[in-house]
């Protein structure tokens, strides 16, 4: 159930997503799954601190073209923090890069690739209270794979 939780169950919407429904109105809600149906952005999760930009667009790039890669970078520190956003081309190339890459393993952790609605400028900023992500805000534990504390 954990993996379940932590990948969602396959229909492209992440758990992040799912949990951050009730803050919309039901128009609200419907404008991002149109988003999601169109979009050509992936939202990379699970990276390691020390996986690089070079290392995104060369495995993204075996699906499809890929237009950018953004790293997710603490707010404070300038530093990667575990994220990461891959714009394609076209949104059959983004729902083809979900499927064949989500759960595959990059600098030995298993990465998660979910649809995204649309990267914005200040997205690439983790949003927790050291600058990093908000889950690292909840770890008591430093993961030496990844990199960091989270």
């Amino acid at each position: 159930a954990a993996m379940a939780f932590l990948y969602g169950d396959g229909d492209g919407i992440s758990p992040y997503l799912k949990n951050r429904q009730r803050f919309y109105s039901p128009e609200g809600w419907q404008q991002i799954l149109d988003a999601l149906q169109r979009s050509t952005t992936l939202y990379i999760g699970n990276l390691s601190f020390y996986t690089s930009e070079a290392q995104l667009f060369a495995l993204f790039s075996r699906i499809a073209p890929v237009k950018r890669v953004i790293m997710g970078i603490n707010k404070q520190t300038r530093t990667q923090c575990g994220f990461a956003f891959v714009e394609y081309y076209t949104p059959a190339d983004a729902k083809d890069s979900r499927k064949f890459l989500n759960l595959s393993k990059l600098d030995g952790r298993f990465i998660r690739v979910d649809m995204d609605p649309g990267f914005e400028e200040g997205r690439q900023y983790g949003r927790g209270k050291s600058g990093g992500q908000v889950r690292e805000d909840h770890r008591m534990d430093y993961d030496e794979q990844r990199g960091g504390w989270g």
